[in-house]
């Protein structure tokens, strides 16, 4: 199946850049085994880019933008979104959406259309969210310039392969990029934040509404502002890095797994071991045993 790959018109000035991998190049990323998952059918950078706009009724790829600087809008199923510098937007295929610049201050953005097997994989790893605002990221900067370097390598496969493999790890690189949300209170929650209270508890105890309070939040609004970002129950969370922290301190080898235990702040042993499993997916004994010898 060829995929139509639908950009702009919008007039390049000296410093913009778009660029479109060749059909014939196309077809064979399709169905290489080291590319086939996900890989650019186009890309670009477009400076203050003054009446940029652009309807997609039926987008038959997947489009990646990333706004540097300035305000734009998107329109989609969820209404009028309005965006700004170092937000994402993630516009999945089939579904209908319409975006352009901000009259008074045009965006400068990086885009780029994709398609493969793997694309809806990545996605998911993504979350539902259209829009996140990470905030400008320089290495997430670093990564759409290396990516766009395409334009200067030729039509040779081997240059084109490793640009899906470039993509691919910029998707996946979103997935850990810290998350943050802006609040009707005009605060924000910011999930590096959250998780460093949960490390300053690693020992200890923390349960839902002691960590809502820290943030000034219900129990319940701050839970579901958490699993928003995150796709994850805070407490969820919460307990993985402890079982994670168990893990180092067992890959050390000095401790007893009762005592283990109680550096987390678990007095009963068997809760601990059976916690650990659940995580793990193995008692903390024979986690112990993979690394001895």
């Amino acid at each position: 199946m060829t995929v139509h790959v639908e950009t702009s018109n919008w007039p390049l000035p000296a410093n913009g850049l778009r660029f479109i991998t060749p059909p014939r190049l196309r077809r064979v990323l399709a169905r290489h085994a080291l590319s086939g998952g996900c890989y650019p059918l186009a890309l670009g950078f477009y400076p203050e880019a003054a009446g940029h706009r652009m309807q997609r009724p039926q987008p038959d790829d997947h489009l990646l933008i990333y706004c540097r600087a300035g305000r734009g809008w998107l329109d989609s199923e969820d209404g009028r979104l309005e965006v700004g510098g170092g937000d994402l937007l993630l516009l999945p295929k089939g579904q209908a959406h319409a975006y352009g610049a901000d009259a008074e201050r045009p965006w400068t953005l990086y885009w780029v259309h994709f398609d493969g097997s793997a694309c809806e994989d990545f996605l998911r790893l993504l979350g539902p969210t259209r829009l996140r605002r990470i905030g400008v990221q320089p290495r997430l900067l670093a990564d759409f310039d290396a990516l766009l370097g395409l334009h200067r390598q030729g039509l040779n496969l081997p240059h084109f392969i490793h640009a899906a493999h470039q993509l691919q790890a910029l998707l996946s690189s979103l997935a850990v990029l810290p998350a943050r949300a802006n609040l009707k209170s005009g605060r924000v929650l910011d999930v590096d934040a959250v998780q460093a209270v949960m490390r300053a508890h690693l020992h200890g105890s923390l349960n839902l509404e002691e960590l809502a309070a820290q943030f000034k939040l219900s129990r319940f609004h701050f839970a579901k502002t958490y699993r928003a970002l995150t796709g994850h129950a805070p407490i969820q969370d919460f307990i993985n890095l402890k079982m994670a922290h168990a893990c180092r301190l067992l890959d050390q080898g000095t401790l007893e797994v009762r005592q283990v235990g109680e550096q987390l702040g678990y007095d009963d042993p068997y809760y601990f071991s059976r916690l650990f499993r659940k995580v793990v997916g193995m008692a903390p004994s024979h986690y112990r045993a993979l690394h001895q010898g």
